[in-house]
């Protein structure tokens, strides 16, 4: 029995259509039952924060899919750490054998967000003595629809971006690296870098989504962070993030979708579709933000996990990287 963590999530979603479509037995977790309903599935009620109800959902589980929210704008350790180190503690006791983690790409103890936050619980996962494989996409395609890939205004895509080449990836693809680990014999300690197939300029990226690109300096995108009242340590942060981006951190194309799956992974193209228009609508709808993705689209997942511009009393955005 597999359990799904973050199963309403954008890669969760398309998780459980996977597993679901392969008849593989699974249970998805959800804060509450009309989230359960929705997926049309089995699922338990649970949460990161309640180690009874985790225990309680990994009953019977021999695999767990390990996912959640991405970074906050609070002081200290990042809450996904805690939460997803309990998780790991839980899944221990539970005798599971396999737990697959989404994490982000190229995290580590010098990191800053989530991407630091992802090395720590790498860590503990590491540390725990379960059998594990790490999945460390990039920025998520998805987060372009959803506001959450750069600065949006007046229907355009801005950001500190410069011509930093960015891989990418649809959460489809890393949904489907997930369903293929979940469902063949236990590894090892295997890491999965997940990009795209190619490495676009968010210039290029406007341009495939019909609106305007610009580019801002560092000094406009943090009088924009912190006029949404972002603390300045956080700003930092990001900016960190997004210089990183611009000067090609996330450019590497690598073949690991291919690896797991058999097939190439969604060029962006393939991604947006018919999606052209609804893309536009979304923009319209957002005010100016920050993403997996660095949310910055995908820090996600999301994401490269996830990055949140939002006061910590409301729920996090998967942004990327």
């Amino acid at each position: 029995m597999i359990l799904v963590t973050g199963a309403t999530g954008t890669i969760g979603r398309h998780l459980v259509r996977a597993l679901a479509e392969a008849e593989v037995p699974f249970r998805a977790l959800v804060r509450d039952t009309s989230q359960g309903k929705e997926l049309d599935c089995e699922f338990v009620v649970g949460d990161f924060d309640d180690p009874a109800s985790m225990m309680s959902a990994l009953k019977g589980v021999d695999r767990l899919l390990l996912n959640s929210g991405g970074a906050l704008p609070v002081a200290g350790q990042q809450p996904m750490v805690r939460q997803q180190m309990s998780a790991i503690d839980a899944a221990r006791a539970a005798e599971v054998s396999w737990v697959v983690k989404v994490s982000a790409g190229q995290p580590s103890p010098d990191a800053k967000l989530s991407v630091r936050a992802h090395w720590e619980i790498e860590q503990h996962l590491k540390a725990s003595g379960l059998r594990w494989a790490s999945l460390q996409p990039t920025g998520y395609m998805q987060n372009f629809f959803t506001g959450e890939g750069g600065f949006t205004h007046s229907s355009a895509l801005e950001g500190p971006y410069g011509t930093g080449r960015v891989a990418y990836i649809d959460a489809y693809d890393i949904a489907a690296c997930a369903a293929v680990l979940l469902t063949r014999p236990p590894g090892s300690g295997e890491t999965y870098a997940l990009t795209g197939p190619e490495a676009l300029t968010h210039e290029e990226i406007a341009a495939k989504l019909d609106i305007p690109f610009r580019d801002l300096t560092p000094q406009e995108a943090a009088e924009g962070l912190r006029a949404q009242g972002l603390p300045g340590w956080f700003v930092d942060d990001l900016l960190r993030l997004y210089a990183a981006m611009a000067a090609g951190a996330m450019s590497e194309v690598t073949t690991a979708v291919r690896d797991l799956t058999g097939r190439a992974p969604r060029t962006f193209d393939e991604f947006i579709g018919e999606r052209v228009g609804p893309a536009r609508q979304a923009v319209d709808r957002t005010r100016p933000r920050a993403s997996r993705g660095p949310g910055l689209a995908g820090q996600t997942g999301g994401n490269r996990g996830c990055l949140s511009t939002r006061p910590p009393a409301r729920k996090e955005l998967p942004a990327a990287r």
